[in-house]
């Protein structure tokens, strides 16, 4: 069985890795410090894995672990904006020079592919639509700049050292298990918390802005094939092929609404131009928005513990975005 080596496991997206590799008969791995992933997420396949308690952003015995691991997926990483907005420091820690750790181990352990977690928020405010990898990177706070700054580190080890690397750079992934921290984030998580509560869906602005939902499943479905490829060096978008607006997804859930104001720095419209990966990795996605919604729905209970938003706690949680972020 070929090994692979999971940061970031006990997350949203990395525990469906986990789950995608064990059903494709790979000696599943994974490294999580848990601050914001759940063993909760690995429950049912934790008599499969290795699982190692370790903070990447510290050199550590966990850069051994890698030793004849065939592939390394390395997801591991702080989001959010706000929280990056307010502490720098910390995201350039885990995402830039947790980066670093994992190049530093995999290179050493010789692996033979590298799979690199990249944001779709490189690209800030686009200019065309849909957004090909070729467009102007430009990050529009720390948590987009962190994660650029990682897929740079990752194409100069592939380029520097010979070491096998792919950057797939994801927009705006949802599905069971995303995330339910205290910090007011992604759309879906915030949703779904206030439809359990019988609470009014939080609409940024007026709710046309579009965004390119990539389920997922399709997510680990692109990693598997990434891991798989021959190819080395280069950067593929994964979305889903669409862009649907925000009234839309709040049609597909039913329930009242309310707007809040709009926040500086976000795109009217994320889209990934896909062709690349469908052409050269073969990969395309499977999961249309509406089947995805309703699995969201058949499993809501996940997001009993999250925290509600409502206009006022929103509106105190995002004042460092408008401080710092506004014109």
């Amino acid at each position: 069985m070929k090994k692979v080596m999971i940061t970031g496991g006990a997350g949203f997206i990395g525990s469906h890795v986990v789950e995608n590799y064990l059903k494709n008969n790979f000696s599943v791995s994974v490294i999580d410090n848990l601050s914001t992933g759940r063993l909760e997420n690995l429950a049912k396949f934790e008599n499969k894995i290795e699982f190692i308690k370790a903070d990447i952003s510290i050199p550590g015995t966990w850069q051994k672990k890698f030793e004849n691991a065939a592939i390394v997926v390395h997801l591991a990483a702080l989001a959010d904006i706000v929280p990056s907005i307010q502490n720098p420091g910390k995201y350039y820690h885990s995402n830039v020079t947790g980066t670093f750790n994992v190049l530093q181990a995999a290179k050493t352990s010789d692996v033979k592919k590298f799979i690199y977690a990249a944001s779709s928020s490189c690209y800030g405010i686009p200019d065309f639509f849909p957004t090909p990898e070729t467009s102007e990177i430009s990050p529009q706070y720390p948590y987009a700049l962190t994660k650029r700054l990682g897929e740079e580190l990752v194409l100069h080890w592939g380029s520097t050292y010979n070491l096998p690397v792919i950057s797939l750079r994801f927009f705006n992934v949802y599905g069971p298990r995303s995330r339910t921290s205290g910090t007011y984030g992604a759309v879906f998580g915030v949703f779904l918390a206030q439809k359990l509560s019988n609470k009014p869906y939080t609409i940024v602005g007026d709710g046309t802005q579009t965004r390119d939902f990539t389920f997922v499943t399709d997510v680990a479905d692109a990693i598997l094939t990434a891991g798989e490829s021959n190819i080395s060096g280069e950067i593929y978008n994964v979305g889903s092929g669409k862009t649907i607006s925000v009234n839309r997804i709040v049609e597909l859930l039913d329930g009242p609404r309310v707007f809040i104001p709009k926040r500086p720095g976000e795109p009217d419209c994320t889209f990934a131009d896909i062709q690349k990966i469908k052409q050269e990795l073969k990969w395309r996605p499977r999961v249309p928005i509406e089947d995805g919604v309703q699995e969201l729905l058949e499993n809501i209970d996940y997001w009993s513990s999250a925290p509600v938003w409502d206009p006022n706690s929103i509106k105190l949680a995002t004042k460092d975005w408008f401080k710092y972020l506004g014109d």
